[in-house]
Parts: structure tokens; C-alpha cells; sequence
């Protein structure tokens, strides 16, 4: 009966570690990926930190439709892993399709709260279309990193 019930368990974990990724990313590996970013901005400093978040090939900072953004606490981008032409842009007058002020409301967010969660529409880079979004952003220093997921 044990030696059955073991058989199984493995089986079962086997089955599980085999199988592919989700095809999204989740809250948890969001705010898991805001965690690296932090790790790498204290470890290697700023600059680095925003060329590795906005090369495309570095894969901690680039997951299916994870990906991270840095702002400066006057709303300029200085890194965007899915869209580089962004950065160097004050965007605290961008607003989505809602007429939301997302880049000014998140910065409030991390400027006050120092974290949270944040409800928008922002384009996917893996379907090119206008999407529901939840990201996570955090205050880092005289910055503040966000990683969002898809609310599909």
C-alpha cells in the first residue's frame, strides 16, 4: 500500500514538473520579478539595472508577457523592457483608453504607499492589442520598478 502510494506521489510530481509553462504570467512572478530588478539596481547600480531591463535577450527580466519598467519620481521612463522607445520620455500626461493617468497614478503610489497594485489597459507585446493589466510597482530609491500581468 505505501509502496503504491509513493508511486504514485512520484508519478504525480513527475507529471507536474513535465509540464509547460503557463502560457502568463502571474501576480506572484510579477512581484517576483520586481524583487530581481531591486537585486540588481543595489548590486550593480542604476545604469546597468536599466540596460539589462531593456534588453529584450536578458531573460530574468523578460517572461512570456512579463517584462519590467523604471520611472524616475518626475515621471520619466529611464527602462522598458517591452517598448525602448519610451524611454527618455516624461510620460505623467499619458493616460489609457479609460482616461487614467497611469504613469502619474502609480508613481503616487509608490511615492505614498511605497508599493501596490494599479488597474489599467496598456498594449500586449505578445498579441499587439490594447489589454486589461494589474501591475505591481515598488519604490526603488529615487525610482520606482513596476511589472504588470494581463487580466484575461
Amino acid at each position: 500500500m505505501r509502496a503504491s502510494l509513493v508511486l504514485t506521489l512520484v508519478s504525480f510530481l513527475a507529471f507536474v514538473a513535465s509540464a509547460p509553462a503557463a502560457e502568463f504570467g502571474t501576480k506572484a512572478e510579477a512581484v517576483a520579478m520586481v524583487k530581481r530588478v531591486q537585486e540588481r539596481f543595489r548590486a550593480a547600480g542604476a545604469e546597468a539595472t536599466f540596460k539589462a531591463v531593456s534588453d529584450k535577450s536578458t531573460p530574468e527580466f523578460h517572461d512570456r508577457d512579463l517584462y519590467p519598467f523604471i520611472y524616475d519620481m518626475k515621471g520619466v521612463n529611464v527602462a522598458h523592457g517591452a517598448r525602448p522607445a519610451l524611454i527618455g520620455k516624461n510620460l505623467l500626461g499619458l493616460k489609457d483608453q479609460d482616461g487614467k493617468f497611469l504613469i502619474r497614478d502609480m508613481l503616487d503610489m509608490a511615492r505614498t504607499k511605497g508599493s501596490g497594485w494599479y488597474d489599467y489597459k496598456w498594449p500586449n507585446p505578445l498579441t499587439d492589442k490594447i489589454e486589461d493589466k494589474t501591475s505591481y510597482v515598488e519604490r526603488m530609491g529615487d525610482y520606482w520598478v513596476g511589472v504588470g500581468v494581463y487580466r484575461y
